[in-house]
């Protein structure tokens, strides 16, 4: 219980939920539904994580008592009872460690998830759409709603690059240190010589902006392209421009959609990844990160990997930055990504 209280301290939840107290007293409060639907959410949030904390403090002091007791009566059912309680009470109090890691303002979010493969061909490809598979499957493990945004295909197998829009609770905060190159390490499928190949792509996940989050767009700062589509949708898409490609030239940051039939959804789109886009980056920047978009894609190669994905010589999987490990690479790129997760919430702050 000291360690959740201190998690409770670093994520100063008690002051969120005085901050949140305050706005609800404001004479103007009430005026915007949407920021103040929000700030009740938040605010639920807040409270059931102070009332889970204090609930579970409650329990291990009674807990304590009572086997403090079983002691002196030297009763060894109640012993062993109170032992495989506090072993619940730990798991419920683990849950509820990492909801205090899930309470910055865009976690509750929903997330684009872009992929692309580096340099390598057809290897990088396959790997991309391997990816593309873990995360999806991944989705689907949480009953998750998504989309294929937008994808380019490899030129014999796999995908280029491909965006992908997650839908459902704390999306964004689970999947927001996923953000860097990914490095597989295998015999390859495609080489006839059976050599052990590397591959590298790379994730970079950004929080759907909601309605109430203003961000200014200015039209001369846009560079409008339309395309056709590549992707599957029968002769439409290869007899129409309906792709868009939308680049910000100040921040340079590109976006796009072809999914959609019209043009002009698939502009609407792209608008909404920009602002997501821009969103994410500015609050990197007001939280001191030094990583920004440019620079996490600079160089999908060596030296820059987050995670490795070792099959061959020997099976790992491995995070950089928590030392976490896994010597289960098939469960991994099965979706069940989960462990990986939550100790990248506890350890890369």
């Amino acid at each position: 219980m000291i360690e959740l209280r201190s998690i409770f301290e670093k994520n100063d939840i008690q002051s969120k939920l005085n901050n949140h107290n305050n706005k609800i007293l404001e004479e103007n409060f009430w005026q915007d539904k949407l920021k103040s639907q929000k700030i009740l959410k938040e605010k639920k949030l807040f409270e059931d994580l102070i009332n889970s904390y204090q609930t579970s403090v409650n329990q291990i002091n009674d807990l304590d008592d009572l086997y403090q007791l079983a002691l002196e009566e030297n009763n060894l059912e109640i012993q062993n009872e109170v032992n495989q309680n506090i072993s619940n009470l730990r798991v419920a109090a683990k849950q509820i460690e990492i909801k205090c890691f899930l309470s910055n303002e865009a976690d509750l979010l929903d997330a684009y998830v872009e992929i692309h493969a580096g340099a390598g061909g057809t290897e990088s490809q396959d790997w991309a759409d391997m990816l593309r598979r873990m995360y999806l499957k991944w989705s689907d493990n949480k009953n998750f709603k998504y989309q294929i945004v937008s994808e380019h295909k490899g030129d014999e197998a796999g995908i280029k690059s491909t965006t992908l829009k997650i839908e459902g609770d704390y999306i964004f905060g689970w999947l927001k240190n996923e953000s860097g190159i990914h490095r597989l390490v295998r015999i390859s499928p495609f080489d006839s010589g059976a050599r052990r190949h590397t591959s590298f792509a790379s994730v970079w996940v950004y929080p759907v902006v909601d309605e109430n989050i203003n961000i200014e767009i200015l039209e001369k700062d846009l560079r409008i392209d339309t395309y056709r589509s590549s992707g599957a949708g029968g002769q439409h898409v290869n007899t129409t421009d309906s792709a868009v490609r939308i680049t910000h030239m100040p921040s340079k940051i590109v976006v796009q959609c072809q999914n959609e039939r019209s043009q002009h959804k698939n502009k609407e789109t792209c608008m909404n990844m920009l602002r997501a886009r821009l969103y994410d980056f500015e609050m990197k920047k007001k939280e001191q990160q030094n990583q920004n978009n440019e620079a996490t894609k600079s160089e999908i190669g060596w030296g820059h990997q987050i995670r490795s994905y070792i099959l061959q010589p020997y099976r790992l999987v491995k995070d950089n930055r928590t030392n976490h490990e896994s010597t289960s690479p098939d469960k991994i790129l099965d979706g069940e990504i989960d462990e990986f997760l939550e100790q990248s919430l506890y350890q890369v702050r």
